[in-house]
Formats: C-alpha cells, sequence, structure tokens
C-alpha cells in the first residue's frame, strides 16, 4: 500500500491530508500527464460540515488505478511507494489530480 498525501482538504474523506475511505481509484484511462487524472472517491463536504463516517485516517492506503499509461499501474493497481493527490480548491472529483503520475507511454 503506498503512503498517501492528499491535499483536498474539502473531500468529506480528507482528515489532516490522509484519507479516511480505507482505498481509493485514480481514474483517467488514457490520460498521459498528471491533469488527465482525478481521484474518482473525491466526495465534496457540503455546507453543513459533515465528515465522513469512514473510518481512521490512515497513511498508508489501498489505491487502484485505471491509468492505463502510468508506469506505476500494475494490473489496476497503484504500485508507487508515495502518492500525492493534488486539489487544494477541488468542489468535484474533476478538479483533483494523482501529482504522482508518470506517463509510461513513450513520449
Amino acid at each position: 500500500m503506498p503512503l498517501l498525501v492528499c491535499s483536498a482538504m474539502s473531500c468529506i474523506y480528507n482528515k489532516g491530508e490522509y484519507c479516511s475511505k480505507g482505498d481509493i481509484t485514480v481514474g483517467g484511462k488514457e490520460a498521459e500527464q498528471p491533469g488527465e487524472t482525478c481521484c474518482e472517491s473525491f466526495m465534496a463536504r457540503t455546507g453543513n460540515g459533515v465528515t465522513s463516517s469512514a473510518g481512521v485516517p490512515s497513511a498508508t492506503i489501498d489505491v487502484g488505478c485505471k491509468a492505463c499509461h502510468c508506469q506505476y499501474n500494475e494490473g489496476q493497481c497503484c504500485t508507487a511507494s508515495k502518492i500525492d493527490i493534488d486539489g487544494s480548491s477541488a468542489k468535484q472529483k474533476e478538479e483533483t489530480q494523482c501529482g504522482t503520475f508518470h506517463c509510461n507511454c513513450g513520449k
């Protein structure tokens, strides 16, 4: 399981830049750069301050990966030792990205 650091503070699962969901999925099937990926597990906090009923925040987490061209994707699982989910001002999943994504597409 990779170490996960997440800057998407508006996500209900984010607690101190760690995720309390237990697992996430990085999307971006045809991505060739980080901006074409996203955290598909992102869920925005509502205005009433409701937080997740998910588990305890963890520094390590299972990360599924749909980004076929990422060098860390092996069988739709992330093999990076550490990943960064970027999205400090995200209000929806499309405004997040995997900052660790590295294209193995030969470009």
